[in-house]
């Protein structure tokens, strides 16, 4: 008799699976959210002027702030790694963005990426600045740090040679 004075109640199996079905899409959200924030900060997000880089293989003064700004992530474990990097290059005349981490893994040796021909010449010569001990690799779409820059990544000590 019951029911059928309240027939627009919803049976409590089904509220239990519409609260479970809400707090799987929050948790869902929120795992997004930890995995993502972090990654990019906002000094390595704006976007700078882009000039021609010189064709010269060793990075002058005058050649190497011609060229795009470069961001030292830290993606190893030693501590103030980004930092090192960033006077030993700011000190050749590079133009730099604040150094930063980067916590989601998958680098195993240090990189600099390039989104194209000009870009790789001058990360050729950051490379080379570095000691060689660098790889020169193409942008991966995924990887969003460091927009409108050249990312250097690094994992372990470089020379500086």
């Amino acid at each position: 008799m019951n029911a059928d004075r309240e027939p627009n109640r919803l049976p409590l199996r089904a509220g239990a699976m519409m609260l479970f079905a809400v707090a799987v899409v929050f948790i869902g959200l929120g795992w997004h959210s930890a995995a993502t924030a972090g990654n990019d900060s906002p000094t390595t997000e704006a976007a700078t002027t882009v000039s021609s880089t010189p064709t010269s293989t060793s990075p002058s003064t005058s050649a190497a702030s011609t060229g795009k700004r470069l961001c030292v992530i830290n993606a190893g474990q030693v501590a103030g790694l980004a930092s090192d990097v960033t006077e030993l290059l700011q000190a050749k005349g590079y133009q730099m963005a604040e150094p930063g981490n980067y916590t989601a893994g998958g680098f195993s040796e240090n990189t600099i990426f390039h989104e194209d021909d000009t870009d790789k010449v001058q990360a050729d010569e950051v490379a080379e600045a570095l000691g060689g001990t660098v790889a020169v690799e193409e942008r991966p779409t995924s990887f969003t740090r460091c927009r409108g820059g050249i990312p250097v990544v690094v994992v372990t000590a470089v020379s500086g040679a």
